[in-house]
């Protein structure tokens, strides 16, 4: 079983929090970050793995690792938790579906339904949003909603003054062996973009979000929902940078 305390205490909480205070605060503590993949290292979802990583040694993960922690915290505060698949749809070509490689959860507590994420790098939902499609949610500045496409739902959010999605799911719960499966490709397959790229970002409690990405050219990006910031970035940069900005110490290029 997870260690609660010890959680809890990672993400700034103390005992019994609400479900939104729980998601805020697990997202504006644990980075987002692949540089295990990145270094050959294949991604483990064992719980004591990830409570060992991202509570104990303070450290960051990706989709998989973020959303199944939570779901242990959550179950352990007494909510029901399924896991959906979803395929991320930001830069697809239309017509060139991705596979399900991102980690989605309904959850139910006291009579509600939720849809929640603490996993989408760096366009996260900051708080759970009802499940399903509904109205507009605003969250720290940005806004985000849940359309309808045929049999997906998909998780869009306002850009330039347009809607963008983010990444459609099927809302049908999958077994952990399919979580399992999606997490192996996307740590280990030659051309999965964590294995292949880097990105370490944080949100911060104001709402900016911030990253340090090379899949379009090596650059610290800070982003708000009025204004974006884009920083070319050396290769000897780059261990400061994840140290000083997301507090991970004692990794490079």
């Amino acid at each position: 079983m997870l260690d609660l305390d010890a959680y809890l205490a990672r993400i700034g909480l103390r005992t019994d929090p609400e479900l939104a205070e729980v998601h805020r605060a697990h997202v504006t503590s644990i980075p987002f970050e692949n540089l295990d993949p990145r270094r050959g290292i294949p991604v483990s979802l064992a719980r004591e793995d990830l409570e060992r990583k991202l509570v104990h040694e303070r450290r960051g993960g990706y989709c998989f690792e973020q959303n199944l922690l939570l779901t242990s915290a959550l179950e352990a505060l007494g909510a029901e938790v399924d896991m959906l698949l979803a395929r991320v749809r930001v830069g697809a070509p239309p017509g060139n579906p991705r596979p399900r490689t991102h980690l989605v959860l309904r959850v139910r507590v006291d009579g509600g339904e939720w849809h929640a994420d603490v996993g989408f790098g760096h366009g996260t939902l900051l708080e759970p949003i009802p499940f399903g499609p509904g109205e507009v949610h605003e969250q720290s500045g940005w806004h985000f909603r849940v359309v309808e496409d045929g049999p997906e739902l998909v998780l869009q959010t306002m850009q330039g003054g347009e809607w963008s999605d983010l990444y459609g799911f099927a809302p049908e719960p999958v077994p952990l062996i399919d979580v399992e499966t999606s997490n192996w490709f996307t740590c280990t397959h030659p051309r999965s973009p964590f294995v292949t790229g880097l990105i370490v970002s944080a949100q911060r409690p104001d709402g900016t979000r911030e990253s340090l990405s090379d899949w379009q050219g090596l650059s610290l990006t800070e982003e708000t929902p009025s204004s974006v910031s884009v920083r070319a970035v050396e290769r000897g940069e780059v261990a400061t940078l994840i140290a000083t900005r997301f507090g991970l110490d004692g990794f490079d290029a």
